[in-house]
């Protein structure tokens, strides 16, 4: 499994889901993770034969969510807001499709560890991030938004998400030891910044902004309530 997929389904066991949306599902790998009982649909922009969904339904995800779904437990969208241009509308439509204390779950590569910055200083472009010029075919699995823990929970927060939390994976943080050098003054800024926080939820803003994962990690997967 990569790191992010027991991160997940550990989060779907701790509240207890038991009608799931993944969307986007792929292959449907979640499902074959998942050992209670569950009902899962799927959405994907293609065709998927991912097996044991109740069902799947086709669909650009740039439109957020089909009014036709019902409303789920959680929601879990994995390795795919990345793709889309409109993940604010996406996150509006997932909130509207989840129960009250409903969990969104959303994981994401993470561009703000040492080694994907220094990349960025030198070609203007994030590892897994190419510059698209005369690329760009809608349909294709084209990376085309970059995130880091505060621009995530900026995005959660603006679609009306709450108790946002960041997961730590298991996975090296950080993977090259040069790496804690250049993220000392992330690290200090980020302590400062907590140590002056108003209240409760920016302390624990600036606690998941400043904590391994999201500083050296290449993964996210980042949690909020409905």
């Amino acid at each position: 499994m990569k790191p992010f997929q027991p991160a997940v389904v550990e989060i779907l066991k701790q509240f207890n889901s038991k009608e799931i949306l993944d969307a986007p599902c792929g292959a449907g790998w979640l499902k074959s993770s998942i050992d209670w009982k569950v009902e899962i649909d799927g959405i994907d922009l293609f065709d998927s034969t991912a097996y044991g969904y109740r069902k799947i339904l086709q669909f650009d995800l740039d439109k957020g969510l089909p009014e036709s779904l019902g409303v789920y437990d959680a929601i879990a969208t994995c390795e795919g807001i990345e793709h889309l241009g409109n993940p604010l509308l996406f996150l509006e439509h997932c909130r509207k499709h989840l129960i009250d204390d409903g969990v969104l779950i959303v994981t994401t590569p993470n561009t703000w560890h040492p080694a994907s910055k220094l990349k960025f200083f030198s070609r203007g472009f994030f590892p897994g991030f190419p510059s698209l010029g005369g690329k760009v075919v809608r349909g294709t699995h084209m990376h085309i938004m970059p995130w880091s823990f505060p621009s995530l929970w900026l995005y959660l927060k603006l679609a009306g998400f709450s108790s946002i939390k960041l997961a730590s994976l298991n996975e090296p943080k950080p993977k090259h030891f040069i790496e804690k050098i250049f993220a000392i003054p992330q690290k200090l800024y980020c302590k400062k910044q907590k140590n002056r926080s108003a209240n409760q939820e920016e302390k624990e803003y600036w606690e998941f902004a400043g904590s391994d994962q999201s500083i050296y990690g290449r993964r996210l997967v980042v949690y909020a309530k409905k």
